[in-house]
């Protein structure tokens, strides 16, 4: 898992949960808790209900994300683009500050102005979009959506037999759509994957986002640090049949999960409670990662058969038979062409499963043939991080 550096602060599995408090200077926005339209006045609501409260990141939006309002242009978006310069730059604490937009030009402006990273929530529909991120070596939060810059988070609204194929989109079901629209445009070095969950489409359903929430390990397939947008939203609240402002505590326990789940950024209007739970669900998540003399060795938090085919997807390595390897799975990188033939030869003759791509190989089985492995491999230095991670529990 790559570790995402957003201005100084580390992100990925190597590190704490991060909790990223919002700020919008909309007043179309539905939660007016956190809707400021006056810098003084906002500035105070960072510092001490946001960076006071533990949040790491502040998020700030520029528009509501009501789809049945009317798209911002950009031009529209820069001129609210002064109320959150100024209120950055009246904030006395201390945190990575992050501008929500789908404009490159906007995301730009607010990097100069002072911002240090960015929120696209269409995907790099923008084609600049990524371009400006590399430029200016910022972080970046991709939102899974179609490249167009007014439809954001629509991913089943996509023509998906036009830019794919039709036998995919036959095949493909919505949490494949959204993998698949992540995937479109490709990734920067500092990119963070969004599944977009929430209803920005009137085609997306809360079957849709259920789906998203069971499967979010898949994610973790991208090699990416994880970003999700559940706080109170209705296919959590339908649940335990809960208003808006009586749903804090179902997006306390979603957010632990979510967490465990391997989420790596938690996006809130309730930055202290939201902070105990990322700590429960970190308290609670366990994935071995080992590092030496250039091998990594990381456990894959694989629990089904579709979470292994997007790692063995993400090594240029064939899916079929990725059911083989539910159990423990591990990914290991680093290893020289001779070494990784002979982890294949022990890993076969243990029982387990094996397959080698350009990027890595993957190894998976039974707890007691991984053991079986560590014993065979124990004692050549070449594995040594294979077999230390292999054997812990």
């Amino acid at each position: 898992m790559q570790t995402v550096d957003a201005a100084g602060l580390p992100i990925g599995d190597d590190h704490p949960p991060r909790v990223m408090g919002v700020l919008n200077v909309s007043k179309e926005s539905p939660y007016s808790p956190s809707v400021y339209d006056d810098p003084a006045e906002a500035a105070r609501y960072v510092d001490e209900e946001l960076i006071g409260e533990g949040a790491d990141i502040v998020d700030i939006g520029l528009e509501s994300a009501n789809k049945r309002l009317d798209v911002l242009s950009a031009e529209a978006e820069l001129d609210r683009l002064d109320i959150a310069l100024e209120t950055i730059e009246s904030v006395s604490g201390d945190a990575v500050y992050s501008i929500e937009t789908r404009y490159a030009e906007v995301a730009e402006a607010a990097i100069e102005g002072g911002f240090d990273m960015v929120n696209d929530i269409c995907g790099f529909a923008d084609p600049e979009m990524p371009a400006v991120c590399r430029e200016y070596d910022v972080a970046v939060a991709k939102m899974a959506s179609p490249p167009d810059l007014e439809r954001p988070g629509a991913v089943g609204e996509t023509d998906w037999a036009a830019r794919k194929s039709t036998e995919w989109a036959a095949s493909a079901d919505y949490v494949d759509q959204v993998y698949e629209a992540l995937k479109q445009n490709g990734l920067t070095e500092k990119t963070i994957v969004d599944p977009a969950f929430g209803g920005w489409s009137e085609a997306t359903t809360v079957a849709d986002d259920h789906a998203t929430f069971e499967r979010l390990r898949e994610f973790r397939g991208f090699g990416r640090p994880i970003l999700v947008s559940i706080n109170r939203k209705n296919f959590l609240r339908t649940v335990a049949d809960r208003s808006t402002e009586a749903a804090l505590p179902v997006s306390l326990a979603a957010t632990a999960l979510a967490v465990e789940r391997g989420a790596h950024i938690v996006r809130t209007h309730d930055v202290k409670e939201t902070v105990d739970a990322a700590k429960i669900g970190e308290a609670f998540t366990g994935r071995a990662h080992v590092a030496a003399e250039g091998v990594s060795v990381s456990e894959l938090d694989a629990r089904r058969a579709t979470e292994v085919a997007r790692h063995l997807e993400a090594i240029g390595a064939p899916t079929d038979g990725s059911e083989a390897y539910v159990g423990r799975v591990f990914e290991v990188s680093g290893l020289g062409p001779e070494a990784t033939s002979e982890l294949a030869d022990t890993a076969e003759s243990s029982g387990l499963v094996v397959s080698a791509g350009d990027g890595g190989v993957l190894v998976g089985g039974r707890p007691d043939d991984l053991r079986t492995a560590a014993g065979e491999l124990a004692g050549k230095p070449a594995f040594e991080p294979v077999v230390e991670a292999i054997r812990t529990d």
